[in-house]
């Protein structure tokens, strides 16, 4: 016999689906196809998450995003990454305030782009590792600390990062430490035939999509705090802990392309990933619990960038996605391992 939903619960979940619904419908009227994308983007939007994107220049990254903010509610920053960017063109900077009746001066805190509910990091591997690790506090803490003062940032805050393939000229890897800071890292493809010929005939036409608000911040945070309701069993669990296990080299459940060509596996991170956007995915099925399958559908786009390949996979042009992929055909699940 199934267990009893609260009816609370339910109405909140289809409010869920249905709003969710409504914001994906509103970036279509922008973006044309890259559907997976928009809802991997979402999904990190409603885990609490963010969102790392990889690409080509002119796929629509920026455009996502900037359809995506108007689409909600919120506060919306672009920050234009370059080699001289400095730190404080992000976080803001402490300057000399005069009071023009007293002549007293003091210092006064200039916030950065950075104090915004959604915020476009494009092209964040165009600058230095130092300017690029200026927003790990923002992203882990939701705060930013600036000469020994810590000022919190508005929830629900959201950065979208856009990088250009490493192999492009001008591009400086972004450190392990920040990769691991973002909730999913997708990967945007090439448009196709059809999907092209719909771009050149809205942005060569002077058409100009009318996208409307669907959600505010607040409705986006009970979002957030309804998904972390959602159940996971035990057996269901173990299978994600294993799926990150396995990407551990030399470790019980590695694999023998784990063993061959993973340098460093996921963190704990990459398993939180993994439960939290299992859970969005349930959500949407209209289910109240994590099935295997919500989590092998989200197991590549949360754990790629967790992945650390040595040198004998990027001399044999080797992706994360192709050991990933082995992990998921070699790994059980609970079922199938009672079996």
């Amino acid at each position: 016999m199934a267990a009893q939903v609260d009816p609370a619960i339910a109405k909140a979940t289809e409010e869920f689906r249905v709003k969710f619904k409504a914001v994906r419908d509103e970036i279509g009227k922008a973006i044309v196809g890259h559907n997976e994308i928009v809802e991997g983007v979402l999904i990190c939007l409603f885990t609490g998450g963010h969102a790392l994107l990889e690409g080509v220049p002119g796929l629509g990254k920026t455009y996502l995003i900037r359809s995506m903010s108007e689409a909600l509610r919120l506060e919306f920053s672009r920050i234009q990454f370059t080699p001289d960017l400095m730190p404080a063109d992000i976080l803001g900077t402490n300057i000399i305030n005069e009071d023009p009746e007293t002549g007293r001066r003091q210092f006064q805190f200039q916030r950065g782009p950075i104090f915004a509910q959604m915020v476009l990091a494009d092209e964040i591997n165009r600058a230095t590792p130092k300017t690029q690790s200026a927003l790990l506090e923002a992203m882990q803490e939701k705060t930013v600390t600036v000469a020994g003062t810590r000022y919190p940032l508005t929830p629900p805050f959201f950065v979208m990062a856009t990088q250009n393939p490493i192999e492009q000229e001008g591009t400086y890897p972004l450190p392990e430490a920040q990769l691991d800071r973002f909730f999913f890292k997708l990967i945007v493809q090439y448009s196709s035939r059809d999907e092209l010929a719909t771009i050149l005939q809205r942005t060569t036409t002077g058409h100009k999509p009318d996208i409307k608000p669907v959600m505010t911040g607040d409705q986006i945070i009970g979002a957030q705090k309804l998904v972390q309701r959602v159940v996971v069993a035990p057996h269901v669990q173990d299978y994600a802990i294993r799926l990150t296990l396995a990407t551990h080299p030399r470790g019980p459940f590695a694999t023998e392309l784990t063993n061959r060509y993973v340098r460093w596996g996921s963190s704990p991170r990459g398993a939180q990933a993994i439960s939290l956007a299992a859970k969005v995915r349930a959500l949407l099925e209209g289910r109240y619990n994590v099935g295997f399958e919500d989590i092998r559908n989200i197991y590549l786009p949360a754990m790629r960038h967790r992945v650390l390949l040595n040198f004998e996979a990027q001399a044999e042009g080797l992706e994360p996605d192709t050991v990933l992929k082995d992990i998921l055909d070699k790994t059980p699940t609970a079922a199938e391992k009672a079996a």
